[in-house]
């Protein structure tokens, strides 16, 4: 009997890493179901032979129903979730002592509830089947004090904690959960905050990488593949970062 084509869920599919990774798992044989994804994102799939469900209006992960509704249209599309991943985070700057309540309750937001919703809404089929994997791609701040953003570091630092003991809670019912913390990655967004497109900024930046340069998406998506892609399923509860050797 042939087995079924695995889904992969992918929040944020036209974001960050989303878009190299849903490439890189098309081309392993999966169907998806992609958060807010470039139109041309999915023609180029849905070409390359690869069955899309594509749900827009769920960027915003601390809104449960932003989870609730990826997952219901893979179940509805596709009747399983063998991986789910996603990215989140609201990043606020400055030092502790100068911070507000506010800010705190902006970063437990992003870095906190909306992984907290996330796992939660997808976790239920996955444990219902007896099988899966989801990854939550948070920030390698989580690892090391980081004075320009303590709070954020912290947030994200609890995000890490609550995937390790979400791992083994859901352990028994074959069901992976792991993180992955990034910094100093190439993409628009860093680019612009950071102002990393001014060549002597990102000189400054790149000394601060022990490999001296910023991560590429690409490399990446590759990195976070393994996890989500049924190929090594004995890895659970864990945290990685993977920042260039910062972390």
């Amino acid at each position: 009997m042939e087995q079924p084509r695995r889904v992969a869920l992918i929040a944020a599919a036209g974001f960050y890493v989303g878009p190299h990774l849903a490439r890189i798992l098309a081309a392993r044989g999966h169907d998806l179901v992609l958060g807010d994804p470039d139109a041309r994102l999915v023609e180029e799939l849905i070409a390359g032979g690869t069955n899309v469900e594509a749900v827009s209006g769920t960027r915003d992960l601390t809104k449960r129903e932003s989870s609730q509704r990826l997952v219901d249209a893979a179940m509805n599309r596709f009747g399983r979730i063998d991986s789910a991943t996603a990215f989140s985070g609201l990043i606020v700057t400055g030092r502790f002592m100068n911070s507000k309540v506010e800010d705190l309750e902006t970063v437990l937001q992003g870095c906190m509830v909306a992984p907290y919703h996330f796992m939660q809404t997808v976790l239920a089929p996955m444990i219902e089947q007896g099988e899966g994997q989801l990854l939550v791609i948070t920030s390698a701040s989580g690892a090391r004090a980081t004075p320009e953003a303590p709070l954020y570091s912290a947030a994200r630092a609890g995000a890490n904690h609550l995937v390790h003991n979400v791992a083994h809670e859901v352990a028994r019912h074959n069901v992976q959960v792991n993180a992955i913390g990034t910094n100093y990655m190439d993409f628009p967004e860093f680019r612009r905050a950071s102002g990393a497109d001014d060549p002597a900024i990102m000189a400054k930046i790149e000394r601060k990488v022990p490999l001296g340069r910023l991560g590429t998406m690409e490399e990446f998506a590759n990195f976070c593949t393994p996890w989500v892609d049924g190929t090594s399923r004995f890895t659970t509860g864990q945290f990685v970062s993977y920042a260039g050797g910062w972390a």
